[in-house]
């Protein structure tokens, strides 16, 4: 096990899905934000099935940037209740475990 996370959330533009990616990644709290295009999402919502056009957000970053990485999800997304959905990540190459690691200067990085 490591201390690198996946999380992952989505947004309903484009543009929004770019704003919160650039800002995780320029405030150091996200190595990389993948956003994949035209995802489409069915949901319930206040007791009613939903489906949207959706843009999927795929963050790395570390357990210990993690709450920075939810509390900006929430204060940046435009949704009342935003995903923000945490994974660990359990192996991968050393070097890129490394980079994530240089990359988030959060608090208190674990290494």
């Amino acid at each position: 096990m490591t201390d690198k996370r996946i999380v992952l959330t989505t947004a309903g533009s484009e543009e929004e899905a770019r704003s919160i990616g650039r800002q995780l990644v320029e405030g150091r709290i996200a190595a990389c934000v993948n956003i994949v295009p035209r995802v489409t999402s069915i949901y319930r919502w206040k007791d009613t099935l939903e489906e949207a056009g959706e843009f999927l957000l795929i963050i790395k970053t570390t357990s210990g940037a993690f709450p920075q990485v939810r509390e900006a999800i929430a204060a940046l997304h435009s949704y009342e209740l935003p995903e923000c959905i945490c994974l660990d990540v359990g192996d991968g190459s050393d070097n890129y475990l490394q980079w994530i690691d240089e990359a988030v200067s959060g608090p208190n990085p674990a290494k």
